[in-house]
């Protein structure tokens, strides 16, 4: 009797109320307050979502090369070499079909994305080759990089992929540079481009351009310089055991604006 006595009063002393049972139904979500000041001056506390911080951590940027028949191998995976450790930018490769893609040299390298199912890269490079002769006249390239040129950070290019940039309207009013060597049709492309006939490569803004194959390294390292500081550049050559030929505009392969070499050549 006694026993049951007890069990009834702890039952009555210690149920929960009305509003502490809903609680318990829907426990609070954790949150963190941050303080912030009011028009008053006084401080406040504003609740900040959490939904998405761990993937934010560790989500990279894409810097994606632009693949296509008959591109120059050095073009790409020198710059590859110079990037591929970036710590917020994952390299990737895109080409119009996806795929396996042939270089001049035979190599294949396969694209992961293709043109119809890319999303926004923050980083897009073209490579030069023989292969560009076909991509200036090609609409499903051209239509691909004003597409992404929209969303870009930066937007790139080694040798006569500037020319293939130009074909699109993307320097237009911009200076830049390419291969000198096929400088007459590279910069016949847009006249309205401004052609620099002396730099191993050229910043305009977003627009990064370099000059023949070779160069498209030392213009990697150039934007691992803007993104990261000249320290970075520096490890990151010497990591590959490169020379980084780190002045712009000294361009031993400097030509005028007919195309015609400027500099002696050394005696082999």
């Amino acid at each position: 009797m006694f026993v049951q006595l007890a069990l009834a009063l702890a039952a009555t002393l210690f149920a929960p109320s009305p509003a502490r049972a809903a609680a318990m139904q829907n426990p609070p979500v954790l949150s963190i307050s941050a303080a912030s000041a009011n028009q008053d001056g006084q401080n406040s506390s504003q609740p900040v979502n959490l939904a998405g911080l761990g993937t934010a951590r560790t989500a990279k940027k894409k810097l994606a090369i632009v693949l296509f028949p008959d591109f120059e191998t050095l073009d790409v995976f020198g710059p590859v070499e110079m990037w591929g450790r970036l710590p917020d930018y994952e390299v990737v490769m895109v080409s119009e079909h996806g795929g396996l893609v042939r270089s001049s040299q035979g190599v294949e390298t396969k694209a992961t994305y293709s043109f119809a199912d890319a999303p926004q890269f923050d980083i897009l490079m073209i490579p030069g080759g023989g292969g560009t002769r076909r991509e200036v006249n090609n609409p499903a390239m051209l239509d691909f990089l004003r597409r992404q040129d929209r969303g870009t950070e930066y937007t790139t290019s080694v040798c006569t992929g500037a020319a293939v940039l130009a074909k699109a309207g993307l320097l237009a009013g911009h200076k830049a540079t390419t291969n000198k060597r096929a400088w007459t049709w590279a910069t016949s492309q847009d006249g309205k481009v401004d052609w620099q006939p002396s730099a191993r490569w050229v910043v305009d803004g977003k627009y990064v351009t370099s000059s023949g194959v070779s160069a498209g390294t030392d213009m990697a390292l150039g934007l691992v310089e803007r993104l990261y500081g000249r320290e970075r550049a520096i490890q990151t050559a010497q990591g590959a055991e490169y020379i980084w030929n780190d002045v712009a505009t000294d361009d031993p392969f400097a030509v005028d604006m007919a195309g015609h070499p400027v500099r002696q050549k050394a005696n082999p």
